[in-house]
């Protein structure tokens, strides 16, 4: 992860980090073999630094964590997940336009 504003999310810590959060949480769900998750991880990282302070940003390897991907019904990445006050308002499947999602982003926040 190259931006220091992008948390790594685990299953051991998705409740602090997402659930519990006071801020909107955007979490990509990825894989390091997918080439579509590393197309659109610059624009992730931009996202959280340009939003540090009104929205968290985090990542969650798939392979590794796999409890909260299939409680979330994760079938295809990367899969964003946008979560405000503990439950999910918005998601979306596959490498998105950045003016798509900050569209989306802006509802929220």
């Amino acid at each position: 992860m190259a931006s220091a504003n992008v948390k790594e999310i685990t299953d051991s810590n998705f409740e602090s980090e997402v659930l519990k959060s006071d801020l909107p949480t955007l979490v990509d769900f990825w894989a390091v073999w997918c080439g579509p998750c590393k197309q659109i991880a610059p624009m992730i990282d931009a996202l959280a630094d340009q939003y540090a302070g009104k929205l968290k940003v985090g990542k969650l390897d798939v392979d590794h964590h796999q409890i909260y991907a299939q409680q979330l019904r994760v079938t295809s990445i990367p899969a964003l997940y946008l979560f405000k006050g503990g439950k999910v308002v918005w998601t979306t499947v596959g490498a998105v336009p950045r003016s798509k999602l900050e569209a989306e982003l802006q509802k929220h926040l």
